[in-house]
């Protein structure tokens, strides 16, 4: 079984973003389908994402 986390920021909202490691991304509305997304792929998007906010 999966432990899926949501950020910090979405606090006690329903309404986010949950992220599985080693499984992908869902909605937490939607939890019983999720986005495959591998490690390589995760770690270039947090990559960009940082860079962004580094603005």
């Amino acid at each position: 079984m999966t432990t899926w986390r949501k950020s910090s920021y979405s606090a006690d909202s329903s309404d986010c973003v949950e992220v599985g490691r080693g499984v992908g991304i869902r909605d937490s509305k939607a939890p019983a389908t999720h986005l495959p997304v591998s490690g390589e792929a995760w770690s270039a998007f947090l990559a960009s994402v940082t860079r962004v906010t580094q603005l």
